[in-house]
Order: structure tokens, then sequence, then C-alpha cells
């Protein structure tokens, strides 16, 4: 069926909604964005899909909500009566439009007989991940997306381990939501029926008491949070997200009481006015924070964003401004205080693991081998970070410690299984109240990290294409990269590649190897001087995005590398 096709199915259904219809009219005056909107379905992988809000079956709309639940019940009815009977938590964030798709997949799902378990209002990712795992849900479903701009939502499933679908499920459960055929036909209950559902559940307070209980051992150090809790100055902005509740109380009960929130990012906005994008990899989403920690004279900034699941911070430097960090200097900086910690405490396992993506720093490795910690990378995507941790407790051979990627995601206690903005804000505070007390601040900390394992400098740079268009060159710059691969980057030569999607590493001599993780499309180039580039098209957004990573003597070294390499992929990709 041709996408102006589909448009005249949507327009001609008597059952679509008003602000839809009304959308619908206006797009047969603009060609272009009426086959942007049709010509393909919302694309469902990695267990979800995310995309920008309004009509069209390349759009994010309830009816969009519904063939992706349909799906998930068709996997559920298919797994047997006992899935079934465990149900599916659901939670959203503030975003436009969550708290109705949020109903509409409990009332798709109600359709099958599957009780659905549905929090009263918005909650964190890592809150939802938590409560699959608390109420023995067989599935969960989290309606948000993430750190994108406010003219998107999405759509996020979960395995009964609280972690992401893993590969072979999320196979299975893509195949059942391709199969339908038209979203617009897919059965729920009404309005009416849904209110007197005995399927449908609303849960609230005791999932959040149940969960904080549980951040509660984020601390490893209390006394040192009793001794300084008072003194350390905390400005948080959850960047009009869900953060707010749970991040609030989490910082109080671990003991700290100087912390201030930014008062017009802690008002749940699902324009986030305040923001261009609520993203905390973005330095400009600190502008509320510097603002209020010049003000309050802030030893640590930190924002969350809206679903909470990643954590981005700035640090004081020695003239009093603010500098905002990257998730691989807060990951390192975290692993090297936690395994510190543990050590001095007398509580480092044996076997205790660390657990990073491939496209994550090697600072992190450095400092584990300093711990005789293992450290184990895994592909991008907190699914696979989920599953060792499964796997090691089904086996014990680890003790999981950490785990994290650049992408400012990070998880400290395994009760959850995806990022927990939630738990790092209470352990980063934890990490700058350790330094305040040797009258340090994290700035300092982390370059007392650079001078004992070097100078380690990543940076990622995203380019952006959107519509047919820009999926097709992102399409064509993998198969460039393959085709003509690279033997060097800003004259340093290529020592080994690794292709992640035909699973093989050659080495510059020919020598091919084969990987062992599942196939995922990402190439990773190494190089003599120890440094590495990465490519791979980002699985939720319409981006390819090249990693750089480089290690040197000094600063400045570090930074000169690294804009000679920025030059090299520039160079490559026009």
């Amino acid at each position: 069926m041709s996408w102006e096709q589909v448009y005249e199915q949507w327009i001609n259904e008597e059952n679509i909604p008003e602000n839809l219809k009304k959308e619908l009219i206006d797009l047969k005056g603009n060609p272009e964005k009426c086959e942007d909107a049709f010509y393909a379905p919302l694309e469902f992988g990695t267990a979800g899909m995310r995309g920008i809000l309004g009509a069209g079956i390349n759009r994010m709309n309830i009816f969009t909500i519904r063939q992706a639940t349909e799906g998930l019940a068709r996997f559920m009815d298919a797994e047997g009566p006992e899935a079934k009977r465990r149900g599916v938590a659901i939670a959203y964030d503030s975003r436009h439009m969550s708290p109705e798709f949020a109903m509409e997949a409990a009332k798709t799902l109600a359709q099958h007989d599957i009780p659905a378990f549905v929090f009263e209002s918005l909650r964190p990712t890592p809150e939802l991940s938590f409560a699959v795992r608390h109420l023995n849900a067989f599935s969960g479903i989290m309606i948000t997306a993430s750190h994108n701009p406010a003219a998107y939502n999405g759509y996020k499933v979960y395995g009964a381990d609280g972690g992401q679908m893993p590969p072979a499920d999320a196979d299975a459960l893509t195949k059942y939501v391709r199969e339908i055929e038209n979203p617009l036909k897919v059965e729920v209950l009404t309005d009416d029926q849904a209110k007197t559902s005995n399927l449908i559940t609303i849960i609230g307070e005791e999932v959040d008491t149940a969960y904080l209980k549980e951040v509660k051992k984020v601390t490893i150090n209390q006394e040192l949070i009793n001794d300084m809790g008072k003194e350390l100055k905390l400005v948080y902005t959850p960047l009009h997200g869900t953060g707010k509740m749970l991040g609030e109380k989490a910082l109080k009960q671990a003991g700290f009481e100087k912390f201030v929130l930014v008062p017009e990012q802690a008002i749940a906005d699902p324009d986030f006015t305040t923001v261009k994008s609520p993203n905390p990899e973005e330095h400009s989403a600190f502008e509320y924070a510097i603002r209020l920690g010049e003000k309050e004279d802030a030893d640590l900034l930190i924002a969350t964003d809206p679903d909470a699941d990643r954590l981005g911070a700035a640090v004081r430097l020695p003239d009093g401004s603010y500098q905002v960090l990257t998730g691989n200097q807060l990951g390192s900086i975290m692993i090297q205080y936690i395994l510190e910690a543990h050590k001095q405490a007398g509580t480092l396992p044996e076997n205790a693991v660390v657990l990073k993506s491939i496209v994550s720093s090697e600072l992190a490795t450095a400092i584990a081998a300093k711990y005789n910690t293992k450290m184990v990378d895994v592909l991008t995507g907190f699914k696979f970070i989920a599953e060792k941790i499964e796997q090691y407790e089904e086996d014990h051979s680890q003790t999981f410690m950490f785990g994290f990627e650049e992408s400012y995601g990070y998880l400290v206690k395994s009760f959850v299984r995806d990022k927990d903005a939630i738990q790092a804000l209470v352990l980063l505070a934890e990490v700058a109240a350790f330094y305040k007390k040797q009258g340090k601040t994290l700035y300092d900390g982390l370059q007392d990290i650079f001078k004992e394992y070097g100078y380690f400098e990543e940076k990622t740079i995203s380019v952006t294409l959107s519509g047919i268009e820009g999926s097709e060159k992102i399409k064509a710059l993998m198969k460039k990269f393959r085709e003509e691969a690279p033997t060097s980057f800003a004259n340093i030569n290529v020592t080994q590649t690794e292709d992640f999607k035909e699973l093989t590493k050659t080495s510059a001599d020919g020598k091919v190897e084969a990987l062992t993780t599942p196939p995922s499309d990402v190439l990773k180039y190494f190089l003599e001087d120890g440094s590495w580039i990465a490519i791979r098209p980002s699985g939720t957004e319409p981006k390819i995005k090249f990693y750089l990573a480089t290690k040197a003597d000094s600063q400045l070294e570090a930074d000169q590398k690294i804009k000679n390499f920025e030059q090299a992929v520039n160079a490559l990709t026009e």
C-alpha cells in the first residue's frame, strides 16, 4: 500500500480524535510533510520506539501506541497464562500525551485480559525498572522520549528482569508489532470500561517507599555524610522532568541538607520552557543551575533528564566558575570512589566487576585494573549491562560494583536494571562530600585521577540526519566506512578494526578473528598510539555518532589530538 493510500485510510477513519483529524487535514496541503508522516511505520526496534508527536504511522499517537502494545499483548499470549497473569507495569514522564499514552497501553492490554499496573502520576524510568521486579510483572512499559526535545515522545519495553528487552525477546516482540497491518483497527477497552476494569490497577506510594528503601543502600560511607552532609552545597535541577520528588527524598534520606532545587526547572513542563533541549549532556541545560550555583556558592551542580535515567554535573573550578563534566569523567570519578571506599572498608569483593559500553572511556578500565577489578565491555544499550548483571547473579562468577555508558547513564546497585540518575545523584553527592572533607572539589579529584592514570580525553560528535533522506545518508555513510576502510586518522595508523555487524576483528596485517558479542551496527578503529574511534547510528534518534578517544601526558596534548581526530572525521564524512 502506498503512503497516499495509508493517508486516505486515516483521514476516512471515523474514530480519529479531533486533534489528529485537524492535523490530517492540514497535512493534505503539504505533500512533503504528509509523505514523511506516512511513508513507513515508526521504527520499532531494540524493544521500543521514539518519534515526533502527530498523526500518521511514522508519528507517536494513540494508534501507534496501541499497535506497539498489541504486539506486546500477542507476545505475552504466546508465552502462556503465567506471563499474562503477572501483567505489565506502566510509567510515564512529563511529556505531552504521556499520561494518555500510558492509559492507552493499559486499555490495549486489558482487551487481552492482561493486568496493567499504572503509576498514578509521572515517575522516573529507573522506578519503572524497579517496579517490574518489585511487582513480579512479566514486562514493563515506559512512556518517555528521554532527553529529546518537546516535540517527541517514546515507548520502551522492559523484560521480567527489569532491563530493556534483550535482543532475542526484542526481535520476537518486533515481529508481532510489525504483523499488525492497520493500527487503526486495534481493539481497546472504552474509557468507561477502563474505569471499572479490575485489570487496571493504579500504583504509586507503596512502590516509591520500596524504591527509596533500596536507594539507602547506595550510600557507602554514612559516617562521611553524617559529618559533611550539612556542609556540602548542592544545586539540583530535574529539567522539568520526573526527578524532583524522588531525587529530593533520596538526598534527604541520605543526609544531605544543603541542597536547593532550581525553582524554574522543578516544575514538570512538557514544553521544557527554560531549555532548548532537556539534555544534561548539553552545557546550555546548566544555564539556570550555574546562575543559582554562583548565588549559593555551590560545590556541585547536578541535572537529570526528563525521565531521570541520565545525570550530568558541573563542578566548581578554582576561579569560581563551573565546568560541565563529560559522562566518561563522571563515570570514572564514581568508579574511583566506589572501589577505593570499599577497599578502605574491607568490603571490596575478590570477584568485583565493573561494566561499561564499548564506546566508553578506557580511563575506567585503568582505574579498575588498579583495584584488581575486572572490566567488562558490552554493546551500547543498558540492556546489555542488565544482561550481564543477571548472568552474574545466576552463576555467582562476579560481584557487580558499577555500570556506566559515556552518554551519562550510571547504575550503582542492581535493584534497578537500567540507568538510574536517582542512585547516581546520591552517590555523586557522597563523592563530592569526600573531596570537600579534604578541602577539595570534584574538579580537584578529577585532576588527581588524571595525574595518576594519564590524561584521557573523549568527544562524541552527533550528526542529525532526519527524515527519509537522512536515514538513507546514515546507511550510505556506514556502507562507505565498511567498503573504504580508513587506514589512518590524523596521520596515526589504524592497527585494528572491529566490525560489530560482521562480528570481525581485523588487524592491519589482514589477520581476522571473530567477535563474540551480539551483532550491532558499530565500527571501532584502534590506532597505534592507543587512541580509538568508533562509529554507530543511534538506535533511538535520527543520528550517526562518532566517538573519539585518546590518552596523552598532558591535557593540552590530549585536547590537540581530539581536535585532529575531529578534523579527520569531518573530512571523511563530507
